[in-house]
């Protein structure tokens, strides 16, 4: 049995008390604490950026797992990285070439971090492969990417189910992570279909009893 990997989201977190806030999910057991990055331009919205990510640095038992929804990523992959990221995941979306996809994750894995790259919710998964033998982490967005609280996307279901026999075929190694409307249903639905780590906001961090919650990502 595959083992599941939840990546808290702090954008749904209560930033007066953030430190609380992950806190309570490092207890749980979370292994990824999931951060994204908005610039605004590349997504709709703004949410936070180094200042953030410095503040966690070294502070909690998990790997900081960094999501650039922006543009030029390769602008501030040092900048994220000096930070405190431990994995940086780009968009696909976000360059202009496969060649320049390439020429990022080289860069990313040049100072040492995991490089992961993601897909807004029309983009064709296929557009992957030509980077699946050198990527650490796919993560695959169940919504469209700017805002927290969405609906989960069924069609994302085909694009975990993609990932996950291309990498069994294979042998290869990167992980398969989901991102957007997680919960205590969509969460078997998502590793049923091959999701090795699940980003979860809103699902924890506004709930009534976190730890029912949490637990209840993983229940059959």
């Amino acid at each position: 049995m595959k083992k599941i990997f939840i990546a808290p989201s702090i954008l749904n977190a209560d930033f007066l008390h953030l430190d609380d806030e992950i806190k309570k999910v490092e207890t749980l057991g979370a292994t990824y604490l999931h951060l994204d990055v908005m610039d605004g331009h590349f997504v709709p919205n703004i949410s936070f950026g180094i200042p953030v990510i410095e503040s966690v640095k070294g502070k909690y038992n998990m790997v900081n797992d960094v999501h650039l929804m922006i543009s030029e990523p390769k602008k501030y992959i040092e900048k994220f990285v000096r930070a405190g990221s431990d994995i940086l995941t780009f968009h696909y979306e976000a360059l202009k070439s496969d060649d320049e996809v390439n020429d990022l994750i080289d860069f990313i894995h040049s100072f040492g971090v995991k490089a992961g790259i993601s897909i807004k919710t029309n983009t064709d998964v296929k557009v992957l492969l030509p980077f699946l033998e050198k990527i650490d982490l796919i993560l695959i967005m169940s919504v469209e990417p700017g805002f927290g609280g969405q609906k989960f996307l069924l069609s994302s279901l085909e694009k975990l189910e993609f990932l996950s026999i291309y990498k069994k075929e294979n042998n290869l190694k990167y992980l398969i992570e989901v991102d957007g409307g997680i919960n205590n249903e969509t969460s078997k639905l998502a590793t049923k279909a091959g999701a090795e780590i699940l980003v979860c906001g809103s699902y924890l961090f506004k709930a009534k009893n976190i730890k029912e919650n949490y637990a209840s990502l993983f229940e059959e």
